[in-house]
């Protein structure tokens, strides 16, 4: 399929940044996914989830309206500035693969020079937003650079990159609740490890898009490890996830609402697992765009748990 001119093969046709952004903003607009906001809903559901889980425990009857707010605008800095980086390590490598080829840097959009400009502004954005919490949150949330920064090289080094990008997504499991308390307990660090384990998951199956390419580029990843496999592994590490979220559920002594809505959950991702399939690229990457429901579910749960 041909695309009009600086549009990016991976984003859904006719998206707002190509339809209403002025022209001289579209190739960083692409380079931060702002036309696919799916990236930036699965860092910031973690946080929701984290602090509709504080609030309950606080007996409050709504999550931090703030903070939910904060963390949104956090997550949409970060992960811009997180693609922007990733693309700046990964562009000899996107530039051959057929899916990523067309994004900004590759395609010669964007400079280097420019995009690491665009970098800094974004992650002074999310620096900002990061102040206003206390300081342990914001040094709790600086420690997550160190994951941040490694990520784009371990493709090259492991089969488990998708690891390391669970320790940086989840990340907002642990940060709702420090916004909350200033301190950890034993409840969000199972919700952030459940959240490793949907990561794991839920990119496997994005990275079935590229499994082909990726052999030709020697780029590694859990979907070329697990091969035939793949669903199967899926299943387990959701499967996990949701005893994970289980366990922070108990710890923090949750209600029989959010209980229900963690059922609804594991039946969306079982039903995910039911469908995938290793040859079919478009379904692998709707069911993977369908774990910001999944995420959604969650969080309503613990919110409606909240009110009633």
């Amino acid at each position: 399929m041909s695309l009009s001119p600086g549009t990016v093969a991976d984003a859904a046709r006719g998206n707002w940044v190509d339809r209403h952004a002025p022209a001289w903003l579209r190739p960083y607009a692409r380079l931060a996914r702002w036309d696919r906001p799916i990236g930036w809903w699965l860092l910031l559901l973690p946080c929701w989830w984290s602090s509709a889980l504080a609030s309950n425990v606080v007996g409050a009857t709504w999550p931090n309206l703030a903070h939910l707010v904060l963390f949104w605008i956090g997550a949409v800095a970060m992960r811009g500035a997180g693609c922007t980086y990733n693309d700046i390590v990964d562009r000899d490598l996107d530039a051959g693969v057929a899916r990523t080829r067309s994004r900004p840097i590759p395609s010669g959009q964007v400079s280097v020079r420019g995009a690491k400009i665009f970098l800094v502004l974004q992650a002074l954005a999310g620096l900002a937003v990061l102040l206003s919490f206390n300081w342990f949150s914001v040094v709790l949330a600086l420690c997550s650079l160190l994951v941040v920064a490694a990520y784009p090289f371990m493709k090259r080094i492991t089969d488990w990159p998708q690891l390391v990008l669970g320790l940086a997504f989840s990340w907002g499991a642990l940060m709702g609740w420090s916004a909350w308390f200033g301190s950890l307990t034993l409840a969000p660090v199972l919700l952030y490890a459940g959240g490793v384990l949907w990561t794991i998951g839920y990119d496997t199956i994005y990275a079935l898009q590229d499994i082909e390419d990726d052999k030709i580029m020697g780029v590694r990843s859990t979907a070329r490890l697990f091969g035939d496999r793949a669903p199967q592994i899926v299943g387990l590490l959701y499967a996990g996830a949701v005893l994970l979220w289980a366990g922070a559920f108990w710890s923090a002594g949750i209600g029989w609402v959010a209980w229900a809505g963690l059922a609804l959950v594991a039946a969306h991702l079982g039903w995910q697992v039911v469908r995938v399939r290793l040859d079919n690229e478009a379904l692998a990457l709707r069911l993977f765009k369908s774990n910001r429901e999944a995420g959604l579910i969650l969080f309503a749960g613990l919110v409606i748990n909240g009110l009633v």
